[in-house]
């Protein structure tokens, strides 16, 4: 009896502890989402007078320009303006990744070709990596790629790996030839259901093992003017499709960036022609 009193006591004391660590955990939640909440409400009230003062300084330096004043004074008050509004549209900016990466997600998925959505955004984004020095290539799998996603959010999360991969290689770090490379392949998870892979590599200088595991956090950056927000937006885009965002890299050499999607059986797709290889010059 007093062995059964002992261990019935101590069950008791178990599952006491397991109801205490449990409201801890949700009360811990709920004050993470009120800060979530008041931090994107904070960040929405600012926007408003931004917007303000950035109308308000475009007026001013219309009016500067019509100053009957010296030009060099007129010159140094237009800069002090230019400055004003730069500031102004650089707040912004961080304003709108982070409530980007702070929303609520809807994610409204359809059936979509994966090698499309890549084509798409190449097309899109050749100028930008033209003008930055950088040669686009194409490396898209043969076969129809098939996954349920909710495109702008996926195209978002894939520009952003492209943004990044573009700023990784405008250091003094990079040399030789400028390279982003978008490749689709299909796969087999564990499990042998099919999977989308979408690479984002480049040929940049690499991330360095002691910052690697700091990438994915939020404002985490090594680029001047970076918000930070870039990568852990992609990430968290990818994993709401019930995805992951895996990363390889090699200091010197460069960094792959891969989407992993659930795939979906595709049966026009068939495995007898190679892998197409395409190159955009």
């Amino acid at each position: 009896m007093l062995l059964a009193s002992v261990a019935a006591r101590w069950m008791i004391v178990r599952h006491l502890r397991k109801v205490r660590a449990a409201e801890r955990r949700a009360r811990a939640a709920e004050r993470m989402a009120e800060i979530g909440a008041m931090t994107g409400g904070l960040a929405h009230e600012i926007k408003n007078p931004l917007s303000t003062i950035g109308l308000n300084a475009q007026l001013l330096g219309e009016a500067i320009a019509e100053l009957p004043v010296a030009d060099d004074e007129k010159g140094r008050l237009t800069r002090r303006i230019s400055s004003l509004r730069r500031e102004v549209e650089r707040l912004r900016g961080i304003l709108t990744d982070f409530l980007r990466y702070a929303g609520d997600l809807k994610i409204e998925r359809v059936p979509t070709d994966m090698n499309e959505v890549v084509r798409e955004l190449i097309d899109f984004f050749l100028p930008q990596a033209e003008s930055q020095g950088v040669r686009l290539r194409e490396s898209i799998d043969s076969n129809r790629l098939m996954s349920e996603v909710d495109v702008p959010h996926l195209k978002q999360a894939l520009l952003n790996l492209m943004l990044n991969a573009v700023q990784a290689m405008s250091g003094e770090q990079t040399s030789g030839t400028k390279e982003l490379i978008l490749r689709t392949e299909a796969t087999l998870d564990a499990e042998r259901k099919p999977e989308s892979r979408i690479h984002v590599i480049d040929t940049g200088p690499g991330i360095a093992s002691d910052r690697i595991d700091r990438i994915f956090q939020p404002y985490f950056t090594t680029k001047a003017g970076g918000s930070g927000l870039g990568l852990p937006t992609a990430r968290r885009l990818v994993e709401a499709h019930g995805g992951r965002l895996e990363v390889h890299t090699e200091q010197g050499k460069g960094t792959d960036f891969t989407i992993v999607l659930p795939g979906i059986a595709d049966p026009a797709s068939t495995d007898a022609n190679p892998t197409r290889r395409n190159e955009i010059s």
